[in-house]
Formats: C-alpha cells, structure tokens, sequence
C-alpha cells in the first residue's frame, strides 16, 4: 500500500524505500558491475582508437555509465536519503 502511495503516474517511484528486498540488492550489485566493465572497455577501446571523432565517441559512452555508476552508488548510500 505504502509503495502504491510513492508511485508517480508512470510507474517511477517518488524515492527509493528505506530497505529493499535481497533479490533487489542482487540486481543492484549486478547494474554496478554491468556499469564498471562498460566504462572500462570503452577506456580500453578509446585508448586504441585512431580516429579521433569515434574514439570521443567511446569516450562519451565511457562518462556515460562512469555516471550512471555514481548515480547508483549514491543511492545506496544511506546518507543520500536523509532529509
């Protein structure tokens, strides 16, 4: 019920609960490692890049989840939450 009440019209929630479930902080776990190796083989991929106009490219999709990374693990912090 409570969850229903933070719920926005789009299915978002208006912040995140106090606790989440272990199935939840599994899929957490996995975005961060999903996000990490992302911003490090676009590094990688940039560092051997020739053409300067691709390899910016790559670099923009390596801040990109550096990013969403951050994102995430200022939402698990429990100091982000506090009003």
């Amino acid at each position: 019920m409570q969850q229903q009440i933070n719920m926005h019209q789009h299915g978002m929630m208006a912040q995140p609960p106090e606790m989440i479930s272990t199935k939840d902080a599994l899929y957490l776990t996995d975005a961060l490692s999903w996000n990490l190796l992302a911003m490090k083989k676009a590094h990688f991929f940039a560092s051997q890049c020739q053409d300067q106009e691709i390899k910016q490219a790559i670099e923009r999709v390596g801040q990109m989840h550096q990013r969403h990374y951050q994102q995430l693990l200022h939402q698990l912090q429990p100091s982000a939450h506090v009003q």
